[in-house]
């Protein structure tokens, strides 16, 4: 591709060689460059592609995007955001495929990944469409699922995969939008047709520092969509709505102004019922996912879907045959009079919501196994110790994905927090002897909620990631005890 062709939109503030030449590919990583790309350098928090410019040529790189051009002579092109810059000549690389599919972006601190979900389903069940989504804990290609290794992509890996969606007959693509995503304008150069705002709750705050300048990061993606769906509830959402330029639809469990407003909630164990009332019609909504918050997560889902042209009826139809989402609220089978739950939590927030579903149909004690991951935002620590210590009968603090910090010292952080709760406390840093320490402990009528996990399938420790599912892990405890009840001859009371 011409050189000037990719970069349409780019803004530069200098140049130095001819926009005819051809590129052969783009490039922001030189250990896979290859000659005759076009080098994007960036800078991140780990390391500066500035400092990898000579290397780049030195493998046949044709030209460099760079913030800050070297001294000497040579193929650059200045540019005041290198982000951007990669964001806007991806979007050209590929054809610009988002332009030719209905975009949906969902962002807040929590429900991002259910009612991104739940949208995706609505729009397969109601108006027949292939759905691309584009999540934490999957990608997918209407049936089809593909690795995710973060909640939004980089800019070049996300325009790579709307081209293969566009490619696939996709329609549609309903996309989780992370505050980081948008600071780094990682989806530069897409038009939302819809973006769902969810809630602002703490988290994030090593990258962002304040809480405003987190509300600010999401806030961001309002600024490049054709309707903005807030939630009036959250005091981020009636910020929003004072200060966003474009259409905005509302939604609200108990703002009668709002433009969906649900009626007359019920909850029960394992799904939740409601009235949904928009612009004079009045729907029964059953959702298979039990909890509070999941009525928020339906009326978000429900309002992105009645922006993108579904109808409320025809939704309410779809919901009951709608799916949970691995890794939230998600129940594991287990041979014991007892339940056990794995739910992605990692905010506090997302903690006191699971802890509160569960206390619902929890008719023994309600144990919480939870830790916080290293090289995060430090603050949140003690707060979920103290949720956990307020609203558990047993809290079990192991780790979570240390990261590069010490166990330990991340388990301090959070024991500084929770002197005045009732949980009895247990602690344990190793986490898969902690969930056997915590499956041991579980009696008839017992809720055991295995923490901050969710969906992955690994733990992070020194910056390595070791294999860990928990739910090999719940697995893996009964087969032992299996084991030991043959050896022993005696077997629990409350095996089912």
């Amino acid at each position: 591709m011409k050189l000037r062709d990719l970069l349409v939109g780019v803004p530069l503030t200098g140049e130095s060689l001819s926009q005819d030449m051809e590129i052969s590919s783009i490039s922001y990583d030189t250990r896979t460059l290859e000659p005759g790309a076009l080098f994007v350098a960036m800078s991140g928090d780990k390391t500066d592609g500035h400092r990898y410019i000579q290397t780049a040529l030195e493998k046949g790189a044709a030209a460099v995007i760079c913030q800050r051009a070297p001294e000497e002579e040579g193929p650059w092109l200045v540019t005041p955001d290198s982000r951007l810059a990669l964001a806007l000549v991806s979007a050209n690389w590929f054809g610009r495929p988002g332009d030719s599919m209905v975009l949906a972006a969902v962002t807040g601190t929590n429900g991002k990944t259910t009612t991104t979900n739940l949208l995706k389903e609505l729009l397969e069940r109601t108006a027949g469409a292939r759905v691309g989504l584009v999540g934490t804990n999957r990608n997918m290609i209407g049936d089809r699922e593909l690795p995710a290794h973060r909640t939004t992509p980089e800019s070049w890996e996300l325009q790579s995969l709307l081209r293969q969606m566009a490619d696939e007959g996709c329609t549609h693509v309903v996309m989780e939008v992370s505050s980081h995503a948008l600071v780094q304008h990682r989806t530069a150069g897409l038009i939302f047709d819809t973006a769902v705002f969810t809630n602002l709750t703490q988290d994030h705050l090593d990258y962002h520092h304040t809480m405003e300048d987190y509300r600010a990061a999401k806030g961001l993606l309002f600024k490049q969509c054709r309707k903005a769906v807030l939630n009036l509830d959250d005091e981020a959402g009636r910020w929003y709505l004072d200060q966003v330029n474009c259409p905005v639809f509302t939604y609200s469990e108990n703002k009668t102004g709002a433009d969906l407003s649900a009626k007359n909630i019920r909850l029960f164990p394992g799904h939740v019922e409601f009235e949904a009332l928009t612009l004079g019609k009045l729907a029964h909504i059953h959702l298979p996912i039990p909890g509070g918050f999941s009525i928020y997560n339906a009326l978000s889902a429900l309002s992105a879907g009645l922006c993108l042209g579904l109808g409320l009826e025809e939704m309410a139809a779809a919901m009951p045959n709608l799916h949970g989402v691995k890794g939230r609220v998600e129940v594991v089978p287990v041979p014991r009079a007892y339940t056990v739950i794995i739910d992605y939590a990692h905010t506090p927030n997302a903690l006191e919501n699971i802890l509160t579903t569960a206390r619902d149909f929890t008719a023994g004690r309600l144990i919480c196994l939870f830790g916080c991951g290293g090289d995060r935002d430090r603050t949140k620590r003690p707060i979920m110790g103290a949720i956990a210590g307020e609203l558990a009968d047993l809290a079990v603090v192991t780790s979570d994905n240390p990261r590069t910090e010490d166990p330990r010292a991340i388990i301090d952080d959070i024991l500084s927090g929770m002197g005045e709760g009732e949980a009895e406390l247990h602690v344990e840093p190793d986490r898969p002897a902690a969930i056997a320490w915590a499956l041991e402990q579980g009696k008839p009528g017992d809720v055991i909620v295995l923490a901050g996990k969710g969906h992955e399938t690994y733990q992070e420790i020194n910056g390595i990631q070791h294999h860990l599912d928990e739910r090999e892990v719940v697995a893996d405890y009964f087969k032992q005890s299996d084991l030991r009840q043959q050896k022993t001859g005696k077997v629990p009371a409350d095996v089912i």
